[in-house]
């Protein structure tokens, strides 16, 4: 197991690293130094509770647990602005209504036009929706469980979801992983090779710009149009998992 001080000196540059690559995909107003800390944190938790095994490497493990820390800071900050939430939203009933309208994905044009925008201003609401995570637990409570006086603490709103029978708690019930490969498999092959690059990769913007032989403006746009297709499936699976009378109480 390895040595906490020594740890930390150690792997302070992955910590950097992880964190510039989400702080690429986050807002202008989220602060590296917020992530840092909690990719330290993150780490030394790591370092506590790793335990050496033949199929899982120190790395690995911490990655995973430097990650996590930073997603649950962005979450204790509501880091997310309401008006870039429903932009999001905006664009993924549209891509909801067209697929199931097309029986396909359809393209950027035909979004355009069905939030009946001229291309360029479709694109510029794709770059205003940039940040917005794959899942958050939020997009999937009813107003009344966001409006005023709502309880906005990350582990109450889990709870009163939980016990309210929240979408989001149908879709986490079942298969989340064969519903999230499922989303990505229904992606152009553009938009999934742009989420390889991101993600299993690991590249930057410019990086991935290079390949597409795209801007990195259009790489963030590609990107938010990307996970609003799989936030859209992720929505629509939730709700064919609860019962009728469920899709009729709550709706998003």
């Amino acid at each position: 197991m390895p040595h906490a001080d020594d740890s930390l000196v150690e792997y302070a540059p992955l910590v950097r690293k992880l964190a510039l690559q989400l702080l690429a995909r986050l807002p202008a107003s989220v602060e590296l130094d917020d992530l840092i800390q909690a990719g330290m944190i993150g780490l030394l938790d790591a370092v506590r509770r790793y335990q050496e095994t033949a199929d899982a490497q120190f790395e690995t493990y911490a990655t995973t647990r430097i990650r996590g820390a930073m997603l649950d800071e962005l979450r204790g900050q509501d880091w997310l602005p309401r008006s870039v939430r429903a932009k999001a939203r905006k664009i993924e009933q549209a891509i909801q209504q067209l697929e199931q309208r097309l029986m396909r994905a359809p393209t950027e044009a035909e979004i355009a036009q069905q939030l009946e925008l001229p291309l360029n201003e479709y694109q510029a609401l794709l770059h205003d929706a940039q940040g917005v995570q794959i899942v958050h637990y939020e997009d999937f409570t009813t107003d009344a469980d966001t409006g005023p006086g709502a309880q906005s603490d990350w582990s109450a709103t889990l709870n009163h979801g939980s016990a309210t029978g929240n979408p989001l708690d149908s879709l986490l019930a079942g298969d989340f992983r064969q519903a999230l490969v499922h989303a990505i498999d229904a992606l152009p092959d553009r938009e999934k090779l742009l989420l390889s690059l991101c993600y299993e990769q690991g590249l930057n913007l410019k990086e991935i710009g290079a390949i597409m032989n795209v801007t990195e403006a259009r790489v963030c746009q590609l990107r938010s149009q990307a996970t609003a297709r799989i936030r859209a499936k992720l929505k629509e699976q939730a709700w064919q998992d609860l019962p009728k009378e469920g899709q009729i109480a709550q709706i998003i």
